[in-house]
């Protein structure tokens, strides 16, 4: 079984030896360049304290754009092209970061030498970077072609048509990797010839995941119905694992998403959004670095909203409550109060125009979306994000999938303090206006990117310093 924990650790490996390196050869081309080592000897240059410092910090620098790159993200499969591409960006960005740091302080006499340091940098960190990089991919891509290495596999479906995608998924000359270790019965389906002995119910899914560790889901029932897919992928998503649709699947499902690979039997991933990797990263870095400032700056009005509060109407401060989140897994989403205590006893409602329940402190608190100012934990603790589709309770998900089943695709991501549906739309006080406010979060799923979310986020400052939240 492929362990991608212990391959990434590899990349990582790799490339801190491989920055190191690179460094320390460039800390000798630096040397012999006129002025730098002002009559010192290589040995002395090198042991030098400033050069030793730099010998440590530079390569974690690097460390952290390789990371930031999402390069670690996808241990297996990497286009050998987009690897080269991605090392070539990456090495570029840290050879920039390291000039203006470090290199710029340099005195050469012509200014030509400062090109060719700049140069000399750049393709030592590339030729040893990339090195290190081709050595274990290749090394990966040799064990996984000739079958050392294999993802254990579940197909969900049992009939003729998850036969037809284990043979396409088995029978390349060159082993894709899977290993199909059994089958997933869905809607009563009679397993074919091929699949008896090894058929499960789908009840056992989660507990069959964990026993013989699986690490990848083939969706391939023999229903084609649109509801009926998205429900199932639903019921899939809390798993935390790639959930892979043949093409025969991909005509029905209603969002963007994203290729595998194009050797063998083509696969769509239906667990990840069509953001790059890269872009993954820097969204969580600026989710946890923007929440962590608002909630230190913010701790002042937060004290005096408490207090508003707690004089306003009896009960807690902090108003939280289940909702569903990325993947479909379940967390406590945190609010200030706008609610009498106990307003909601039964079945779950939502607010409405002119809501009695809502206090005369949370009218103000809804107005400018102050309530929502304590998800900003959320964001910092992982649930969400600064920017997503705003995450629903199961109650109202699974009436709104009845009508609208695509609304599963947005369990590809965490959900946000604020969205596109929530600047365009606004707060929805039915399930009618949830589908109507969901087209715009399917149009965010489709455009996803940290220019769009700058963008939802402007709208919504200028939302809530107008006082238009509801």
């Amino acid at each position: 079984m492929i362990n991608g924990k212990r391959q990434i650790r590899r990349y990582v490996l790799g490339d801190y030896l491989t920055s190191n390196v690179s460094w320390f050869l460039f800390n000798i081309v630096r040397f012999h360049f006129p002025g730098i080592a002002a009559g010192e000897s290589l040995k002395m240059y090198l042991l030098s304290p400033r050069v030793i410092e730099g010998q440590i910090l530079f390569p974690l620098l690097m460390m952290c754009v390789y990371y930031l790159s999402g390069y670690y993200n996808q241990p297996f499969f990497k286009s050998r092209i987009q690897e080269l591409i991605q090392t070539l960006g990456s090495v570029l960005v840290n050879t920039l970061f390291i000039f203006f740091i470090a290199l710029i302080n340099d005195v050469l006499r012509i200014r030509i030498d400062n090109y060719e340091l700049l140069l000399a940098l750049y393709a030592l960190q590339f030729v040893c970077v990339y090195t290190g990089r081709a050595i274990v991919t290749g090394n990966a891509t040799s064990m996984i072609h000739r079958r050392k290495w294999q993802f254990n596999t579940l197909i969900i479906g049992c009939g003729p048509k998850a036969i037809k995608q284990m043979k396409e998924l088995e029978e390349p000359r060159q082993s894709l990797g899977y290993h199909i270790v059994g089958f997933i019965r869905v809607n009563h389906e009679t397993p074919a010839p091929e699949a008896e002995g090894r058929t499960y119910p789908i009840k056992q899914l989660s507990s069959l995941c964990k026993q013989k560790n699986i690490q990848e889901l083939v969706v391939a029932p023999e229903e084609n119905d649109l509801a009926e897919l998205h429900k199932l992928i639903n019921t899939l998503y809390p798993l935390n694992l790639p959930i892979k649709l043949g093409t025969d699947e991909f005509n029905i499902i209603s969002s963007r998403v994203r290729l595998t690979n194009i050797y063998g039997a083509p696969l769509i991933d239906m667990s990840n959004c069509a953001i790059s990797e890269g872009e993954k990263n820097m969204k969580r870095v600026i989710d946890i670095f923007v929440s962590f400032i608002a909630l230190i700056l913010l701790s002042p009005l937060f004290l005096l909203l408490a207090i508003l509060i707690k004089k306003d109407s009896n009960g807690p401060i902090f108003y939280k409550q289940e909702r569903i989140g990325y993947r479909h897994r379940p967390f406590k989403i945190y609010k200030f109060r706008t609610m009498k205590a106990h307003a909601e006893t039964g079945i779950p409602l939502l607010s409405e125009e002119n809501d009695k329940r809502v206090t005369k402190i949370g009218k103000v608190l809804r107005k400018y979306r102050l309530d929502e100012l304590p998800q900003f934990w959320n964001v910092l603790k992982g649930d969400m994000s600064l920017v997503g589709p705003r995450p629903e309770r199961e109650y109202f998900i699974r009436q709104i999938v009845e009508r609208a089943p695509y609304y599963v695709l947005l369990h590809q991501i965490r959900p946000g303090i604020t969205s596109w549906g929530m600047v365009k739309y606004g707060y929805a006080r039915n399930v009618d206006e949830m589908i109507a406010r969901l087209k715009y979060d399917i149009l965010y799923l489709e455009n996803m990117s940290l220019l769009v979310d700058l963008k939802i986020i402007i709208y919504t400052i200028r939302t809530v310093i107008t006082g238009k939240g509801v």
